[in-house]
């Protein structure tokens, strides 16, 4: 419970010195400054750093020439003192610092948590110092109960003399016999706590303006702050890692109220390295991380549309470039291929009439590592689920049927799990037709071959019935299925990740696999089981997956949603609407604050969790850049207009 503080008098004004600050002899060896000639002999021969005394025997006036010499010797603080310190009523300073301490002298009656982050997190240079003195129960217990005597008197008083009830007395005598109550189970103890605060500055100006900053923010949570006026000495001392409070300005609270102080709140999220991902807007400093540095470099957004998760991820798609960074994007909305062709990569269009083909049967390359036999296995299941996502329902039965057919598929072109799969080229490989041909031929195989017809012969024929003549070569590719009907899409996705995750085996290095709209493949279970399978299993290659979404429901109502979101390290939660805000804040334990910022969010505004720490970002790009990613059909059309413009006047010039 905050009570009054006990302040002791002040000291009297200290004259400007060289070295005018008084402390105990254990301070003066930790604190460093200047010392007055007088004491030098004295503080030199104390010294551990110090060089040894040399006497001169035989020289008349040994003594004194030995003192002179030790009046010489540098010592380890000579070399880091300050020139000087200047202390002044308000201030003090140190060399070319100015420093101002300030201490609380009255809370409120009632403390919330987490009341002081607001000081921890200011982007300004500032010292804080909490001093907690234990109180013995027993003499406290003493004092409550007299005053808990005097109050009940005070009411018995005036309630004799026919006065109405007072609430102030009444709740303080029901404060005190809680705390008496408390104090006497052992469920809380009384301390005398004192807060120390020292910022620094340049100027005279710009420190007042941070010391009132300070109170004002103090002040608006009902906690009022004093400068040390007089004492600034005593102030710098008790904010340096002495563990001194020679201020000694403290008030008594119990553990309840204490406990809302503390100080390790910072919401700093940054390192060393990395790429910029946007600003903190707890305190305006900069989020730098690098992905690549944790536990796995997976990550996951989560947005509405609009919400700017594309700009985003853009964004940080062109700064990872810049450090060697290879890119591969599954696109489905044609949303990347301005920043595609910016940095010279490769855009391919997939659709039922399109140049570029992927084969499904294409086998991964083979490292020394892995076993020939297990890689082959693994591939046949991963065709059979992209059939399940083909074919529909298929029985177990027919998932038999499905297996074998498709290790005959692979016999005609003389491929088994003993061939030697290094010497195989993209034309070594059967495609669908050579599968249908197998089905159609098999016992047990007539209907699946009958729904696999449309795959080769129908209407969806040109889509996955050719060999692959795709090539990987670039830092950035982009896999665009725009121009796909919505019953292919899931099919497409899966494919081209197949096609990747074979890339990503055969060589490793530094990738990162971008899908955008993932609840596409979210809503059938097979192809949710393999990109899980990703996310689980890229580390190892040195690779991280990105899903996006704006459709966070069919996301988690898959039973792999929640695995990956588990298996990435970096989740970016964006500007979320009222009916799926509900589910996010469930998914990654939000509280109401964090919810109420994800409605109120604006367009790249969000929170950025890494690991165990989250803080609320706001992404921002350069010009250079937003020109480059942006999103906007209107920027768009007239980034189109000025190049077809420039273009003419290139062309008119020559």
């Amino acid at each position: 419970m905050p009570t009054a503080p006990r302040e002791k008098p002040a000291s009297p004004p200290v004259p400007v010195t060289p070295f005018p600050v008084e402390m105990p002899d254990q301070a003066l060896d930790s604190f460093v400054a200047p010392k007055p000639v007088a004491t030098a002999s004295k503080k030199a021969s104390s010294s551990r750093f110090a060089l040894p005394k040399f006497s001169f025997p035989g020289s008349p006036g040994q003594g004194e020439t030995s003192d002179l010499y030790n009046q010489g010797v540098a010592t380890l603080k000579d070399l880091i003192a300050p020139a000087a310190i200047r202390l002044s009523p308000t201030s003090i300073q140190v060399g070319d610092v100015l420093a101002r301490t300030l201490f609380i002298v009255a809370y409120p009656k009632y403390l919330g948590t987490n009341w002081f982050s607001s000081i921890i997190n200011m982007d300004s240079p500032m010292d804080v110092s909490f001093f907690i003195h234990p109180i013995d129960t027993r003499e406290i217990m003493k004092d409550l109960r007299r005053s808990a005597t005097q109050v009940q008197s005070q009411i018995s008083i005036e309630s004799q003399d026919g006065k109405i009830r007072d609430p102030v007395l009444e709740s303080a005598l029901q404060n005190i016999e809680e705390l008496r109550d408390s104090l006497q189970q052992g469920t809380e103890k009384f301390f005398r706590f004192g807060v120390y605060m020292t910022v620094y500055a340049q100027d005279e100006k710009t420190l007042t303006d941070l010391a009132q900053g300070i109170e004002a923010i103090l002040e608006a949570q009902l906690v009022f702050s004093k400068p040390a006026v007089l004492r600034m000495d005593q102030g710098f001392v008790a904010t340096r890692p002495l563990g001194m409070d020679v201020l000694d300005i403290a008030n008594n609270l119990n553990t309840s109220p204490l406990s809302t102080t503390f100080p390790f709140v910072s919401s700093d999220l940054s390192s060393n390295e990395g790429i910029l991902y946007g600003i903190n807007r707890h305190n305006n400093s900069l989020v730098l991380f690098d992905r690549f540095k944790m536990e796995n470099a997976n990550m996951v957004v989560f947005a509405k549309s609009g919400a700017g998760k594309s700009y985003t991820i853009k964004l940080e798609v062109l700064r990872s470039m810049m450090f060697g960074t290879n890119v591969i994007i599954i696109d489905p909305e044609n949303e990347y291929q301005h920043l595609c062709d910016t940095v010279g990569g490769v855009f391919l269009g997939i659709s039922l009439s399109s140049e570029a083909h992927l084969n499904p049967f294409d086998l991964p390359k083979i490292n020394k590592n892995d076993d020939d036999e297990g890689v082959f296995r693994s591939h046949i299941a991963n065709l059979i689920g992209l059939l399940h996502l083909m074919l529909g329902a298929v029985s177990p039965e027919e998932d038999s049927v499905l297996d074998r057919s498709i290790r005959e598929t692979y016999a005609i072109r003389d491929i088994t799990e003993l061939s030697d799969f290094k010497s195989l080229t993209p034309s070594s490989f059967p495609t669908m037709s050579d599968l249908y041909e197998v089905l159609r031929n098999l016992e047990g195989g007539e209907s699946l071959a009958a729904r696999l017809e449309r795959y080769t012969d129908g209407v969806f024929g040109g889509f996955l019935n050719h060999q692959t003549n795709v090539s990987m070569d670039n830092q950035m590719v982009v896999f665009n299925i725009r121009d796909l009907e919505n019953e292919l899409r899931p099919i497409a996705m899966y494919v081209i990740l197949q096609f990747i995750w074979n890339e990503i085996r055969a060589e490793t290095k530094k990738r990162m696999i971008v899908v955008d709209e993932a609840w596409i493949m979210m809503q059938n279970e097979d192809a949710a089981a393999f990109m899980f399978g990703i996310a689980k299993r890229c580390r190892k290659y040195y690779a991280g997956l990105t899903t996006i979404t704006q459709d966070i429901g069919d996301f988690m109502s898959s039973r792999y949603g929640k695995p990956i979101v588990t298996n990435s390290s970096i989740q970016l939660l964006m500007k979320q609407s009222p009916s799926s805000v509900d589910l996010i804040a469930e998914t990654f334990y939000l509280t109401d604050h964090e919810k109420f910022l994800l409605l109120e969010s604006n367009v790249g505004e969000g929170i950025f969790f890494a690991g165990t720490k989250h803080v609320a970002i706001k992404v921002i790009a350069s010009y250079s850049e937003d020109q480059v990613i942006t999103t906007d059909p209107r920027q768009m059309l007239e980034i189109e207009a000025a190049k077809k413009e420039f273009d003419e006047e290139q062309g008119n010039s020559y």
